[in-house]
């Protein structure tokens, strides 16, 4: 764990490092989502620091157009499946952890799982990841009803906002035609499945 003095630091260079690399619109949501990240560990038991430096790094490569996310995925040794590389936007996740982890010195293998899968999500993800996946739903600036639904279930079960943030984007993919990543669905499947198990016991 870092010295406050140290984590001070840290967090002034990333913050540096974010004013350089996304808009200020951006950094507003990526500031939300640090503080729900932490609000939601403190609730479900998790650890508060890790939880925010997720946050803090989620979107690092959020703003690389699409030639570059490619690039910097075959760099990091990042596999690209066929959906991923029509839509390269959906690697942003995998290569900021990348990116975490080079530039910023990040080596908690929780953390760095968080941010990769806080878009696509997966099955089996540890609580850190659920917090993120979560936070990056129901942060303050988010606004919608399917937002508000997140939000809400968030509130009493981590696990139904995990399955209801899955749903919303399966959904909303439908709707306008796009294909639907296979991790999504895990995601679903996977949250669902559990939630059932936790009903029948």
């Amino acid at each position: 764990m870092q010295t406050p003095a140290l984590e001070v630091s840290w967090r002034v260079s990333v913050l540096e490092w974010l004013a350089q690399h996304v808009p200020p619109r951006r950094i507003e949501h990526i500031l939300g989502v640090e503080a729900t990240a932490v609000e939601l560990a403190k609730r479900y038991g998790a650890s508060p620091e890790r939880a925010g430096r997720a946050g803090l790094l989620h979107d690092l490569a959020k703003y690389f157009p699409p030639e570059k996310l490619l690039l910097e995925a075959d760099r990091l040794g990042i596999a690209v499946d066929a959906i991923q590389r029509r839509t390269p936007h959906l690697l942003h996740a995998d290569v900021s952890a990348g990116l975490a982890r080079e530039i910023f010195g990040e080596a908690d293998p929780q953390v760095l799982a968080a941010i990769a899968n806080h878009t696509l999500g997966d099955a089996e993800m540890d609580l850190l990841s659920q917090i993120l996946y979560v936070a990056d739903w129901i942060e303050p600036t988010r606004k919608g009803e399917d937002v508000a639904r997140v939000r809400q279930a968030a509130q009493a079960d981590l696990m139904e906002a995990v399955l209801l943030g899955a749903e919303q984007t399966i959904l909303e993919l439908i709707e306008s035609r796009r294909a639907v990543h296979p991790r999504t669905l895990l995601t679903r499947n996977w949250a669902l499945s559990t939630l059932q198990e936790y009903s029948s016991r």
